[in-house]
Parts: structure tokens; C-alpha cells; sequence
């Protein structure tokens, strides 16, 4: 297992440094993480059948036991990602439709339709699983053999010339920093409009006087270029790319 060189110094969940030995955390890690997780999970639970109040805990108990199973299980599950990413697993060369992923799936053109998969460049964890299912060698004397067969690649192969950037979860969660810190910039401005003139601290006002829900738009246009002049020098990684 590898180890960490730091140790956590706060609970902000941007602290990430002690969960990781490089500069991006390895699914080997995250497995080792969630197991322990769940280790002390179940610690918890064991000791809070004795507590130093007369209250009974049976509730909480029974909560911390299954949510601790929950993430032994997903421990599992990406210890088993961990191995089919290193090569270790055969993985099916395509999906039941026939649709290729990774390095193959970039000449895909876009769904018509909103129930239809875009086309998997990177393919999610659940994805990899089920190619790892379908990739799983089949015996000769299977019955089924001739039509559960399935031409089978590796991830590395699979995903050779592909670059990944970040989750687009974090993309998500960056875009709502964003709105966030717009909202809090625009209080810091002076409003350009003469009839409102709403300066540090205060929100725009209507014509009439009232307090207004959204900003005038010279105040919001001029506290969203603050905010992203701000991301910009963060690099590329702080407006969330994803590169494929």
C-alpha cells in the first residue's frame, strides 16, 4: 500500500494532500481509504454499545453497521476498478450495442436523443465493471459459448492517447463556487447605475426604490470579470476542464 507523506491538517474537504503520496490520488489509495473508513465505522459502532449516558443506541448502531458494509463493499469495488485500469482484467472491446469505447468511441457522433449514452471517451466506473462482466473468458463446453464470446481489449490499450482531467463532478461543484463568489463579489461594487447606486455591502435597488433580488447588469458583469480573472490565474484546472 502506498503511503502518505503528510497528515491532515483541517477538515475542509479541499484538504487532500494526507490521502495521497502524488500529486493525484491513485484508486489504491481511495480503496485503502474506504476500507478504513468502514474499520473504524464499525469501531464506533461496537464501542457505542457501551456508553457513559443511560441512552440507548441501537438505532445509531444498526446506521454506522450498515453504512460501514456499504463502503466495505464499494472498498470492493474499487479495488476490482484498480485491476481492470492496470490491464490485469480482460475488458470487453465494446458495449451490448456494439458501440466502442475510449480511444475508439471519439469518431461517435452525439446522441439524437435524450435517452441515448454520449459516446464513453471516458468511461464511468460502472461502465468499466460491466465490460470487465462481459470481457470474463468463457469456457469451451459453456453451452452459451458461441454467442457470450466477446473480443476483448485492456484499458491501457483501450485508452491509449486519452487524457482526463478531472471529474465532472468537480466541474459541477466548481461552477456553483463560481455563482457563489459572483454573488458575494457584487456586493463589494459600487453600482454603476445612477438610479441605484447600491454600494459595499448592499443590494441593487429598482427605480422605484425596492430592493431587488438580482443585480443590475453593469454590477453583475463587472464582479463576474473579477471572479474569473481570479479562476484564470489558477490555471486551467480551477474553470474545471476535462480534457479527452
Amino acid at each position: 500500500m502506498t503511503t502518505t507523506p503528510t497528515q491532515q491538517t483541517s477538515t475542509d474537504e479541499s484538504d487532500t494532500a494526507h490521502l495521497r503520496a502524488g500529486r493525484r490520488i491513485t484508486l489504491e489509495e481511495i480503496t485503502g481509504h474506504i476500507s478504513s473508513a468502514a474499520v473504524l465505522l464499525n469501531q464506533v459502532a461496537y464501542a457505542a454499545e457501551t456508553p457513559d449516558v443511560p441512552v440507548e443506541l441501537a438505532d445509531l448502531i444498526e446506521d454506522l453497521r450498515r453504512t460501514a458494509e456499504s463502503l466495505s463493499k464499494e472498498a470492493g469495488t474499487v479495488q476490482r476498478l484498480a485491476a481492470a485500469v492496470a490491464g490485469d482484467i480482460p475488458l470487453a472491446a465494446t458495449f451490448d450495442d456494439g458501440r466502442g469505447w475510449g480511444a475508439a468511441a471519439r469518431s461517435e457522433t452525439r446522441p439524437a436523443g435524450p435517452r441515448d449514452y454520449p459516446p464513453a471517451v471516458i468511461p464511468t466506473y460502472k461502465q468499466l465493471l460491466h465490460l470487465a462482466n462481459r470481457g470474463r473468458p468463457v469456457p469451451a463446453d459453456h453451452p452459451m459459448a458461441r454467442w457470450l464470446r466477446t473480443e476483448t481489449t485492456t484499458f491501457p490499450e483501450a485508452m491509449e492517447g486519452v487524457y482526463f482531467v478531472e471529474s465532472k463532478v468537480a466541474a459541477a461543484r466548481r461552477a456553483v463556487e463560481r455563482t457563489a463568489a459572483i454573488a458575494d463579489e457584487v456586493l463589494t461594487i459600487l453600482c454603476p447605475r445612477v438610479e441605484c447606486g447600491a454600494d459595499n455591502g448592499n443590494p441593487c435597488r429598482t427605480s422605484t426604490g425596492r430592493t431587488s433580488e438580482q443585480p443590475h447588469k453593469p454590477r453583475l458583469d463587472e464582479a463576474t470579470r473579477r471572479v474569473d480573472e481570479r479562476l484564470d490565474t489558477l490555471g486551467p484546472n480551477a474553470a474545471g476542464a476535462r480534457h479527452v
